[in-house]
């Protein structure tokens, strides 16, 4: 497509271009044309009935979009990598959503985009508290979740020897669905007791896990104690966490930052987290690459300011095009930062039922 300046498509970058609706057309034009899109794109704009090319020139044109997600559980990796990082194409990694609907999807996180992340989250760890030098235990899932390779790299680019304990976020879902309240409590203490072996033995002062799992750890008086002599920093992300749980958890480990990150395999990052004034937690999308909406599920309208609603998700970037997802989230609608495209959150939970399926956190 002629005309295009597909270079406000690179990264990483610093700052995000100036001009978003430049941004956005350019992305359209890779993700749909024959030369540079992929083949689950181009495959999938023969069944609309609009044409991206001409008609999507706003971000309130992705609502226009079906939404194709559940269509990642099936879809071979090769087909959503553009055509226009040539061939061969750069080798993706790979991860995987945490499966808590029913199979999980999938995304392709090329290198430039990966780099991107890492740099989002180093600078996150770093402005949050994460004491650099010091170790960071992680009580997180790694296997095919993102979360764990992104935490074990940017401790790396903080100078922080990296412990990991690995968690089975599915395994313990399947648990929980059915009911067995035993087996999950015996997997939590199998993971506490590794997370102690840690805080025991070595030099950490970071701690990154779920909110399930630090709550278990306030349970647990030896663990306290440990967290209170070593911790400094906590990040809690995965499940949700109201801001009644935050003070509790705060009075408990006085002298802890406590921070949270908000993110979904399906933005294929996190949002930027700011401090409301009432102690919870306020989430930036990283517009123009992330923009969230809070709409009425009934009707798909945005709800106002300050009300409740369901999360959609949109991703738009060279490696990657996943517009007008509705998530499995419910959230307050908050306003964005200056010049933001998009919603912010805060009080994130999650609905009851999605996709038919019973929403189940479990550990994570």
């Amino acid at each position: 497509m002629t005309g295009v300046d597909f270079s406000l498509l690179d990264v990483p970058r610093d700052r995000p271009v100036e001009d978003p609706d430049a941004f956005l057309r350019a992305a359209i034009a890779w993700h749909f044309g024959d030369d540079t899109g992929c083949a689950f794109w181009l495959r999938a704009a023969k069944d609309l009935d609009f044409d991206p090319l001409t008609e999507v020139t706003t971000f309130g044109d992705l609502r226009r979009f079906p939404n194709l997600l559940p269509e990642l559980r099936d879809a071979p990796v090769e087909d959503l990598i553009p055509r226009g990082y040539g061939d061969p194409a750069p080798v993706p990694l790979i991860f995987e959503s945490g499966g808590t609907t029913g199979a999980p999807k999938r995304t392709a996180q090329l290198p430039d985009w990966v780099e991107q992340v890492t740099r989002w989250q180093v600078e996150d760890f770093a402005t949050g508290g994460f004491v650099a030098g010091r170790g960071l235990a992680c009580l997180m899932p790694s296997g095919p979740h993102g979360v764990g390779y992104f935490s074990r790299e940017v401790s790396r680019r903080l100078g922080a020897a990296f412990h990991g304990v690995d968690l089975d976020p599915r395994w313990v879902k399947k648990l929980a669905a059915r009911g067995a309240v035993a087996e999950v409590s015996m997997y939590v203490d199998h993971v506490l007791e590794q997370a102690k072996f840690i805080l025991q033995t070595q030099n950490v002062a970071n701690l990154h896990t779920s909110p399930p799992l630090f709550d278990a750890i306030a349970r647990n008086d030896r663990l306290v104690d440990l967290v209170n002599e070593r911790i400094r920093y906590v990040l809690l992300s995965g499940a949700h966490v109201d801001v009644d749980t935050l003070e509790l958890l705060r009075d408990i480990f006085p002298q802890t930052t406590i921070t949270m990150a908000f993110g979904s395999t399906m933005i294929l990052s996190q949002a930027l987290t700011r401090s409301a004034p009432d102690g919870q937690f306020v989430f930036h999308p990283r517009a123009p690459y992330i923009v969230f909406w809070v709409v009425d599920p009934d009707t798909g309208e945005r709800v106002g300011k300050g009300q409740r609603g369901q999360v959609v998700m949109n991703h738009v970037s060279k490696g990657m095009f996943i517009p007008h997802n509705l998530e499995r989230d419910t959230a307050t609608r908050m306003p964005g930062l200056s010049g933001q495209i998009g919603d912010s959150l805060s009080e994130v939970a999650p609905v009851a039922t999605f996709e038919g399926e019973v929403v189940v956190e479990g550990v994570y």
